[in-house]
């Protein structure tokens, strides 16, 4: 007969082995029921907004020569390339030139501890971030495109990609590939989610929040991710872009 010290070892292995089948189990049930929902509420507001889809596709056409969308190569779950859809807001044909050079600067600023300049912004990582990402009185923006990006309409085709499965609708924003190429070590936890149209950094302060403040966020949604949080965060975001606060 075996002792129940001998049998203690793979009762305690087995335990654990068990919490972690139950642990895969809920996440698949999480991931499934956060794929309907998105899905479902895609599918819903594409059909509800065609009109108005079609009426600023054809104010951007009308405000500046160029394609109604700006379609853009990002970093998705497991830093997977897929191409970003949103309303152009700036001109056809710039150059985003200044726009890498300054965000990389601000990324390496973050890696070595040094404060963002608040006085320079730009938005051409689509809002992905803090006062980073909006160059003040950039000159590639069109007249339409600065109050698309104020009312964040400009990321409504994005829900194109939310029902390819690119995308969800709660998620941390998705990088320029360039950007991640230099992301410390630690902000790559993010990417064990899909991106999504808007997230926890959206409701918390939006361009008011550094670059490290939003990394942060969005790992805190990556630990703290359930159906409950995604309908809460879903419920806030109507109020925040109503309201402007941290846009730009």
């Amino acid at each position: 007969m075996r002792s129940l010290t001998a049998e203690r070892p793979l009762v305690a292995g087995q335990g654990a082995s068990d919490a972690q089948s139950a642990d895969a189990r809920a996440r698949r049930v999480r991931d499934a029921a956060s794929r309907a929902i998105d899905l479902v509420l895609s599918a819903i507001l594409l059909a509800l907004l065609a009109p108005l889809l079609a009426l600023i596709a054809l104010a951007v056409r009308l405000d500046s020569p160029g394609p109604a969308l700006y379609r853009q190569r990002r970093v998705g779950r497991r830093l997977q390339p897929f191409t970003l859809n949103k309303f152009r807001t700036m001109h056809d044909g710039v150059s985003h030139d200044a726009h890498r050079e300054f965000v990389l600067g601000l990324i390496e600023g973050e890696r070595h501890g040094r404060q963002p300049d608040r006085t320079r912004r730009t938005d051409d990582a689509g809002h992905a971030g803090a006062p980073l990402y909006k160059l003040s009185g950039d000159e590639r923006v069109t007249r339409l495109g600065a109050l698309l990006r104020r009312s964040s309409l400009d990321e409504l085709p994005q829900l194109w990609n939310v029902l390819r499965g690119e995308m969800a609708l709660v998620g941390p924003r998705p990088p320029i590939p360039y950007e991640v190429e230099h992301y410390p070590p630690h902000w790559f936890e993010r990417f064990a989610v899909k991106p999504g149209i808007t997230g926890l950094w959206q409701v918390s302060g939006r361009s008011e929040l550094t670059l490290e403040q939003m990394v942060a966020l969005d790992i805190e949604y990556v630990h703290r991710r359930s159906v409950r949080l995604d309908i809460t965060i879903l419920a806030c975001t109507l109020p925040v872009v109503l309201s402007g606060r941290g846009a730009s």
